[in-house]
């Protein structure tokens, strides 16, 4: 199954909804410029709260190390997630799993980045937008993700209509998502979030029975 990771968690309500909704992973985003930015104590009170099982990801943005050392001695972070220009030594030198953003910019070399990164849990593509780093609500196009053979996530203006012709495309192993499954900036809706989980798991029965028909046929 695809594994769903809905970010920008910023209280406790909407923690609860998403992991009702399905979610395998929240993410919380340390980056003060963001609508969706969190305090480590609000972060920390979240995840306090959150049923066993749920990945919780810290979000940072070309931070300094004591940044990232602070939210890790206040908050109980599963992984941490990179969307600057953050280089291998410096996601590695926290020693915990992380996983690395690839904003698809015009020209990137994806494949070069990928290889500069030998330690990385996984790879996360995300659009582009010279003014944002992330959580813009566009997308990309998915035909540029190189073949992979290292786990990897689908980003970058997803929501409940497109996420399951993007699992069709490009059978992401999971997608995340933020502004998709909003109501206001920053305020997840309940009934948005389970409506993109239930896309997901319908693209996923969809794929699994068009494989049993190719088996078949052959």
């Amino acid at each position: 199954m695809t594994r769903v990771k809905i970010c920008g968690i910023r209280s406790v309500e909407d923690a609860l909804g998403a992991c009702a909704a399905g979610a395998d992973a929240l993410g919380f985003v340390f980056y003060a410029p963001s609508p969706r930015a969190v305090d480590p104590e609000e972060a920390q009170r979240i995840i306090s709260a959150l049923p066993p099982l749920v990945s919780t990801v810290g979000l940072f943005v070309d931070p300094d190390a004591a940044q990232v050392r602070d939210v890790l001695s206040r908050c109980a972070l599963d992984l941490l997630q990179f969307h600057g220009d953050e280089d291998a030594s410096f996601c590695e030198s926290f020693e915990r799993p992380y996983l690395r953003a690839v904003s698809m910019s015009p020209g990137r070399d994806v494949s070069a980045l990928v290889e500069q990164h030998p330690r990385a849990r996984a790879f996360l593509f995300d659009a582009w937008r010279a003014d944002a780093p992330g959580g813009t609500g566009e997308t990309f196009a998915w035909e540029r993700i190189p073949a992979m053979d290292r786990p990897w996530l689908l980003a970058g203006g997803l929501n409940p209509d497109n996420v399951g012709p993007a699992i069709q495309k490009v059978a992401p192993p999971a997608v995340d998502v933020s502004g998709g499954v909003e109501r206001s900036r920053g305020q997840k809706d309940p009934q948005l979030m389970r409506a993109f989980v239930d896309a997901v798991r319908l693209a996923d029965s969809a794929r699994k029975t068009a494989s049993r028909v190719r088996a078949v046929e052959r």
